[in-house]
């Protein structure tokens, strides 16, 4: 289409493609951009900028972004009378990136969440939330400098399908009498209460599928030792276990000559340090206190050595497997603790929707806070790249904000799209940035509360230009 919401395409952009599994970006690509609402006006102005100028450093000119608006929230209402315009959802499937700033729910809803809508739209099944310690951040934990960690949080199921019904509803008064029928043919006789309101939890083999696979591709492709399975298996067993279950059988499937289990390389071990080991004593190494479990189990876990070591010990024993991405499983709540106490121990950690959404929020707080952690609800060859912080209203027009979670956002979109070095550019000239304590207020002031001297505070203009000042001098790249 030549327009939508009535604003004419940039005549001179051209449309990304996808290809192969790969984005053929053209020199000048057309992103649509969603300013947001409330402080989003002030964060996309210095965003923009920065985005700008880090293209130019980079491409000496040759390339630049085609800056596309489309509208949602407060702007597209009043333009409008709609939150979200239908045109608003077709621009950005044409042209498969986008990036936005915060949006307001309205009170007393009415609105189509736009990331709900593009996640159906598009499958953009995995949000993509890298978490990672800038230095001279003030931090509530004391080696901040541990997280360097990589989130790949499956986004179109769990709790967050939206299943449900209201406690007395008809609907959700049948299902309760549907379920408790079907406990009283199992024979359990917890039954559920009558007044209960009720959701469903969906977790697919498609789902857990996808997002494993992108999760070891991504340690894959940036030589990465470590990807977590993170669930709560130990209570769920048919959802999250089997979250982990299948995770783990992905990669087993797809990726067998890169990767070995945690458990499988407890097998290797031991026979690398005793080749005499029987497979029973094997099994007993593994499985502490097996010797007293049901013979069925102990025929089980030899079962299991046994298979290990015939399948894989010829290419992944005597110490190969060392060299192979380490598969390995946590429990939620575990996960969460380890995060404070080691979270060096983490690299690429795969989940689902719930325990993702604390587990970034939790990691982002280490790191200094929402303001620095970007995010992206990304699929295959669609991607919708965003600011994960809230409108903050009264803070808004004010050139006060912090703009770093959408800067870094933006940061991860030309990544995705195959211009990684202006990403890597963005992210150098933030980091020095702070190192010169050039911050804006929320920054500033924890930083005076750590009894930090010398510090310097910026408008949300001001960072950006401080940013761009940090990029140093032009770069040069080959096309």
């Amino acid at each position: 289409m030549a327009a939508y919401n009535g604003v004419p395409v940039p005549s001179d952009g051209g449309t990304i493609a996808y290809e192969g599994g790969r984005f053929i970006v053209p020199d000048r690509p057309v992103i649509p951009y969603i300013e947001g609402d409330g402080t989003g006006r002030d964060i996309w102005k210095a965003a923009r900028r920065v985005f700008d100028a880090a293209v130019e450093k980079t491409f000496a000119g040759r390339r630049r972004i085609e800056w596309y608006e489309v509208f949602a929230g407060e702007k597209a209402f009043q333009r409008f009378d709609e939150w979200l315009p239908q045109d608003t959802l077709e621009a950005i499937t044409q042209f498969r990136i986008a990036i936005k700033g915060p949006l307001t729910t309205p009170v007393g809803g009415g609105i189509r969440s736009l990331n709900v809508a593009l996640r159906q739209l598009l499958n953009l099944y995995a949000c993509w939330r890298p978490v990672k310690y800038i230095p001279g951040v003030p931090s509530p934990v004391r080696e901040p400098s541990r997280m360097n960690i990589v989130i790949f949080r499956e986004n179109t199921e769990d709790v967050y399908a939206g299943i449900e019904w209201r406690e007395g509803t008809p609907q959700a008064k049948r299902l309760i009498e549907f379920v408790n029928h079907l406990l009283r043919e199992d024979g359990v006789k917890k039954q559920m209460r009558a007044d209960s309101g009720v959701g469903l939890k969906p977790i697919s083999i498609t789902g857990t599928r996808q997002l494993v696979r992108r999760g070891l591709q991504y340690a894959l492709d940036r030589g990465l030792q470590r990807v977590t399975l993170v669930h709560k298996g130990n209570i769920m067993k048919f959802t999250e276990g089997a979250f982990r279950d299948w995770g783990y059988q992905l990669a087993r499937d797809e990726f067998r000559q890169q990767i070995v289990t945690e458990r499988e390389s407890w097998i290797l071990a031991s026979r690398d340090q005793d080749p005499g080991l029987s497979i029973e004593a094997i099994a007993a190494q593994i499985e502490p206190g097996l010797a007293m479990a049901p013979p069925a189990f102990q025929k089980q876990v030899a079962e299991e050595v046994k298979t290990c070591l015939d399948s894989i010990y010829a290419t992944h024993g005597r110490g190969e497997w060392k060299k192979k991405i380490l598969v390995n499983d946590r429990i939620a709540d575990s996960m969460l603790q380890q995060i404070l106490t080691r979270a060096d121990e983490y690299q690429v950690v795969c989940t689902p929707n719930l325990n993702g959404d604390y587990l970034s929020d939790a990691c982002a707080a280490q790191i200094g806070g929402l303001g620095l952690a970007p995010g992206a609800n990304i699929g295959d060859g669609y991607g919708v790249f965003e600011a994960t912080h809230g409108t903050a209203p009264k803070y808004a027009d004010k050139d006060v904000i912090n703009p770093s979670a959408l800067i870094r956002s933006g940061a991860l979109m030309f990544e995705f799209i195959g211009w990684a070095e202006v990403g890597e550019l963005i992210e150098r000239a933030l980091a020095a940035t702070i190192a010169q304590r050039r911050v804006t207020y929320d920054l500033e002031r924890l930083l005076k509360r750590e009894g930090v001297e010398n510090v310097e505070k910026l408008g949300t203009s001001a960072f950006a230009s401080a940013l761009i000042e940090n990029m140093g001098a032009v770069k040069t790249q080959s096309a």
